[in-house]
């Protein structure tokens, strides 16, 4: 007797939104991913992650030398060594996460042509592999605290830390998602990232600080970028100078927005991924 034939059907979820319960039901998965792209980053290096904290170490020293002590670049009341490493860890976890998003997708094209998951997890757990050197980067920034005479707000720092790091992974995930689509049909594009994100790290203000008074065009320009708020929002518990709300809110409002255009992007995309790939 012939057993009765039964068809599995996966509606697809509106290109505007996730099915986060399917994506909840892959946690497994996503841990996995994101499991391995750990293991993947230090996997039989001679630093391994001794190298997340000397990168930033040796940047912040260059940067002290041309801007802090040659150009003598005024940094808000606090040391410029202070200034710059606190710049630089923002903006080294926010490009690490971005470029490994955006390659995610064309390294794991073997994985997405064999088996049906949500592909959302595979540019999620590339962004939450580098929170490992975030938290790293951040432990010895702490201690490098205690070599400088810098007064930290305690209240404000439990208040602007966790915005600035949640700011931070969330302009991460949306440009990360967004080029990870873009980049699995346009595998020469990845050439194009690497060139914009060093041009980025010189429009955000890392190594120098926004001046203050009358606000011009190019002030606003800078506050479009997603990390302008994220990276000022942290200098916050360590300074006395007064931030421009409306800045901030300008460059708050773009990091939802790559959030937004980011996912709905790779939303609409996803159905060809399997064919790109």
């Amino acid at each position: 007797m012939n057993e009765p034939y039964t068809e599995t059907i996966i509606e697809p979820a509106n290109r505007l939104s996730f099915n986060f319960k399917e994506l909840w039901s892959y946690r497994e998965l996503f841990y996995f991913f994101t499991w391995r792209d750990i293991k993947v980053k230090y996997k039989q290096t001679v630093l391994g992650v001794f190298w997340v904290m000397l990168q930033p170490l040796f940047m912040m020293l260059i940067f002290t030398f041309f801007f802090g002590q040659r150009l003598g670049v005024k940094t808000e009341g606090i040391p410029y060594p202070v200034f710059a490493f606190s710049g630089l860890i923002l903006w080294n976890f926010f490009s690490s996460s971005v470029t490994n998003a955006g390659n995610s997708m064309v390294l794991n094209a073997p994985i997405i042509k064999k088996i049906y998951f949500p592909r959302l997890i595979i540019p999620l757990s590339s962004v939450l592999a580098s929170l490992v050197d975030l938290v790293v980067a951040l432990m010895l920034f702490i201690l490098f605290l205690f070599f400088y005479p810098v007064t930290i707000n305690a209240l404000e720092l439990v208040i602007f830390w966790p915005l600035a790091f949640a700011l931070s992974l969330i302009g991460a995930v949306g440009l990360g998602c967004w080029l990870a689509a873009l980049m699995i049909k346009y595998r020469d594009f990845r050439f194009v990232v690497s060139f914009v994100m060093q041009v980025a790290f010189f429009l955000t203000p890392i190594v120098y600080p926004v001046s203050r008074g009358s606000l011009s065009v190019l002030e606003y320009i800078l506050a479009l970028n997603p990390m302008y708020a994220a990276i000022t929002l942290f200098r916050i518990p360590m300074t006395t100078d007064v931030v421009d709300p409306i800045l901030i809110a300008i460059s708050i409002c773009s990091s939802f927005l790559s959030l937004l255009l980011g996912l709905n992007y790779f939303r609409k995309t996803e159905l060809f991924f399997a064919d790109l790939a």
